[in-house]
């Protein structure tokens, strides 16, 4: 395939936003083909597009590329936001799970059921303010530039961002004790690209809403 990726889910977040986030950063153009019903879902698995029978799956490069980290870890790569050298690609991984960990709490809580919802949210509150978010001042006070690792952009600085937006989202004043993250958000936000993808009417989804979850069902379950 040649021109733009195209991206293969279902209109929201999910494991596909981080890819979307990251093309964007990356100034690249894509197509998107939503999955609306499980027959959507059934064709893909049937002609032989998902290799393991699950989307994301994105079409780049004459490739059709599934699991998420595989995917993102092919367009950091592409597209320069993997560091300079090993050392720096190592601590871009470790950077980075440690945001997909905290993502995947933020990103199920819609999923939760209602006697379980505000425990989920203790949880979320208590990991990112004590475990998460902790580590990223300290990272960027030591480091001392704009980004998180050498003095460019990286998967991990889109990435964080994301999850801090997302994070915003379920407690606006999360980031109070944390002056670094928010300079960092303010900076990170205002790159051009970036910039570009957060304002309305761009390829951004927005949060995922409780009433959305009966149709995800009905597509993957």
């Amino acid at each position: 395939m040649s021109g733009k990726p195209k991206l293969h889910y279902f209109n929201g977040r999910g494991r596909m936003e981080s890819i979307r986030w990251l093309l964007a950063a990356a100034g690249v153009e894509f197509e998107e083909c939503f999955l609306e019903t499980k027959d959507d879902l059934t064709k893909l698995q049937k002609d032989g597009s998902l290799l393991f029978q699950q989307v994301p799956m994105v079409e780049i490069d004459g490739m059709k590329m599934v699991q998420s980290r595989a995917i993102s870890n092919y367009i950091a790569t592409k597209y320069n936001l993997y560091g300079k050298d090993m050392k720096e690609r190592a601590l871009i991984d470790m950077y980075v799970e440690a945001v997909i960990d905290l993502n995947e709490l933020l990103m199920t809580h819609a999923f939760q059921p209602a006697d379980k919802k505000e425990q989920h949210f203790a949880t979320i509150v208590d990991k990112a303010t004590n475990r998460y978010f902790p580590v990223y001042e300290k990272v960027l006070k030591d480091h001392g530039q704009d980004f998180l690792v050498g003095n460019r952009l990286s998967r991990a600085d889109v990435q964080l961002l994301e999850t801090l937006l997302m994070a915003e989202e379920c407690k606006p004043d999360i980031l109070a004790k944390f002056p670094l993250l928010q300079s960092f958000k303010a900076r990170i936000s205002n790159i051009p690209t970036i910039k570009k993808f957060l304002q309305p009417g761009s390829q951004r989804k927005p949060p995922l809403q409780e009433k959305d979850v009966p149709k995800l069902m009905k597509i993957f379950h």
